[in-house]
């Protein structure tokens, strides 16, 4: 059974890493959409056109699964994936009912890092309304930082410079739980905790989003017993050189130095 997975760049990277802990010997087929990166910033019409490209090129290979690992592309695109194509298709968003159940009785906010698409789409705002009864949630659009990671820029010298200027008319203090609402940010944790005071926790989607595939497999019994292989893709073409396979997996291990 293949499995695809699709985002605008290298954040899915977090969510397969996610995916690879449950299912370990599946084969999955990593769409980087590389040449339209960054989603965030360009209108919806235009990631919908790029986002269905992505799709009707993995459903070609066939795949019999989909995880859209991209929260920007999963609310403007989702619904309308579903309703062309067959196989179960498995989006993310930000995970702000467990942010906001975290939030009760420490008198802390949430406080929601994406990119400017993703919060502006009424699905962002449906997901909060339903949930935040106290108006606890806030939230900040940081699309530098997904420039910083398609440019494999992770260090503290480059990262916590951005994070202090954007972050600066914020009370951080004000704050106990912090989403990364953006596939991008996990890498960028370390950094996040050095800027918050101590103790604040940080929570995305993925983990929900691989147990979601975890129980759709198991449910449909498609489980792989053989081994794992991933082909990843940039736009389309498929990656063989060495140096750009390295870069992709040393993010592996920088997600598991993490601890993520």
């Amino acid at each position: 059974m293949k499995i695809g997975f699709f985002d605008s760049g290298i954040g899915g990277i977090t969510v397969l890493h996610q995916a690879l802990k449950l299912l370990p010997n599946e084969e999955y087929l990593f769409y980087a959409d590389t040449s339209n990166v960054p989603y965030g910033e360009k209108t919806k019409e235009e990631v919908k056109k790029y986002i269905f490209q992505a799709v009707e090129f993995l459903a070609n290979q066939g795949i019999e699964a989909l995880v859209i690992a991209c929260n920007t592309a999963t609310s403007i695109a989702a619904n309308d994936l579903r309703s062309t194509y067959n196989f179960p298709i498995l989006g993310i968003e930000p995970a702000v009912k467990p942010a906001v159940q975290n939030s009760k009785g420490n008198a802390k906010k949430v406080l929601v890092m994406a990119t400017n698409l993703t919060l502006q789409e009424e699905k962002f705002h449906i997901l909060v309304q339903s949930v935040d009864k106290n108006d606890v949630v806030d939230f900040i659009a940081l699309p530098g930082l997904v420039e910083l990671a398609e440019k494999f820029k992770f260090d503290d010298e480059t990262v916590i410079p951005y994070l202090e200027d954007a972050l600066y008319p914020l009370n951080l203090y004000d704050y106990g739980t912090v989403v990364l609402g953006c596939t991008h940010f996990p890498y960028f944790t370390n950094s996040i905790k050095n800027i918050f005071p101590k103790g604040v926790d940080i929570i995305s989607g993925s983990v929900g989003t691989a147990k979601n595939l975890d129980r759709i497999l198991k449910s449909r019994d498609q489980i792989n017993q053989s081994k794992l292989d991933i082909k990843f893709f940039k736009s389309g073409n498929l990656i063989t050189d060495k140096e750009t396979l390295d870069k992709y997996w040393k993010l592996f291990e920088k997600l598991d130095e993490l601890k993520l």
